[in-house]
């Protein structure tokens, strides 16, 4: 069958899958990934491996989109005003999930250095539109409600840099033994000042060209050229396309009074590719393999909840944050999605020998949170006692 007739049927299976979901009241991307796991190998078997090698650069396309959407979460001004406990918070949380899951992983289930490393390094990322969305069901205002919202933030950040890290160390591991030690410790840290310097660099060009684009059609293909660009360069330099697109919408969002019409422009590009990349993503997953690694998977799951509700506690008691943060925080940061998912297609392509066990436990665990996290987030701010705080926040400011 030809291939874009096969991405054709990706497209409106996809569709179907995310109007389904909106109608059960769940995420789109939980539709889009049910809907791909009746493409692959589990069901009819549209989609083979061959085909997800053909389609690999609408993975890194979308990746790459995401990462530049991610960086335009940190304006500099607002990110000062939140101060150094979110930041606390937020390492503690990140550093809590990672601990738990490589412990679970390399101690009680005896899995090897590297397969624990970068699943647990995995585990960091949280997917804050669900959490984002029934807080604006239901109106939530309040301490938990104005904590997450800037930790959700930065946690993507924090958990791609810790990916980069352990990737940068399981390249190394598995290389052999042609690296010195001193290669070994410098190479992850030279890889992301890397990154960082080519994100700035082409940071600042599109910023000037930005400001030069006349309309809308102008800005979008200025800025995808920009972020294909960066990419590129990124892989042929031997560092890390996310962090450098990362710090590329960054830099523009900081240095770019209008900075929003460039984000804006790529909504008419991006709804597509999305949909392609996570419904090709539950493609991937074979569920023969999901029962192989069944009580793994489940451990995983437990694991990363209870190492990002620990680490938010004690996070939020270091900084002596209000007692319901330190309470339920942790709870609204269960959701695992779009970079998680992102992470697993990049060690499809750099770990291959790691990468069946990797994703299918990283899929099964974004259908289990895309569906439990949102109900676990309503659980947080209805026992902080903020359902309806914006209403209540309304009517107080008025009398």
């Amino acid at each position: 069958m030809d291939v874009l007739f096969k991405l054709a049927i990706v497209l409106v299976v996809g569709w179907l899958g995310g109007k389904l979901a909106k109608f059960l009241k769940l995420p789109n991307v939980s539709g889009y990934l049910v809907a791909g796991l009746f493409l692959g190998p589990s069901f009819f078997k549209l989609i083979s491996s061959q085909d997800m090698e053909s389609f690999t650069i609408i993975s890194e396309v979308a990746l790459a989109i995401v990462a530049f959407s991610i960086g335009s979460e940190f304006i500099m001004k607002e990110m000062m005003k939140l101060g150094k406990s979110i930041v606390i918070i937020t390492l503690a949380e990140v550093v809590g999930a990672i601990f738990v899951v490589f412990s679970v992983m390399f101690f009680l289930f005896k899995q090897d250095f590297v397969f624990s490393l970068i699943i647990a390094s995995m585990s960091a990322a949280t997917a804050p539109a669900a959490t984002l969305m029934v807080m604006r069901q239901y109106r939530s205002d309040g301490p938990v409600t104005r904590t997450i919202l800037p930790v959700v933030a930065l946690d993507d950040v924090f958990g791609i840099m810790a990916f980069g890290i352990a990737m940068s160390i399981a390249r190394v591991y598995v290389g052999g033994t042609d690296y010195t030690f001193w290669r070994m410790v410098l190479q992850p840290f030279l890889e992301i000042l890397g990154s960082f310097g080519v994100g700035a660099v082409m940071g600042g060009i599109l910023t000037l060209i930005a400001r030069k684009a006349s309309d809308t059609d102008e800005l979008l293909i200025v800025t995808l050229a920009m972020i294909f660009a960066s990419t590129g360069l990124s892989k042929m330099w031997g560092l890390s396309p996310l962090l450098t697109n990362i710090v590329m919408g960054t830099v523009l969002v900081n240095l770019m009074h209008n900075a929003n019409r460039v984000f804006f422009s790529l909504n008419h590009f991006t709804p597509p590719t999305y949909l392609l990349f996570f419904t090709l993503a539950g493609a991937s997953l074979d569920l023969g393999i999901l029962f192989s690694v069944g009580a793994m998977g489940l451990a995983y799951i437990v694991a990363r909840a209870a190492g990002k509700m620990l680490g938010a506690r004690l996070g939020a008691k270091a900084v002596d944050a209000d007692p319901m943060v330190q309470k339920y925080l942790g709870l609204g940061l269960l959701p695992q999605g779009g970079v998680s998912i992102g992470l697993s297609v990049l060690v499809r392509q750099h770990l291959p020998d790691y990468s069946v066990a990797i994703i299918t436990i990283i899929m099964f665990s974004v259908l289990v949170y895309e569906v439990s996290g949102p109900i676990f987030a309503k659980i947080a701010i209805d026992k902080a006692g903020e359902i309806g705080g914006m209403d209540r926040k309304f009517e107080g400011s008025v009398n």
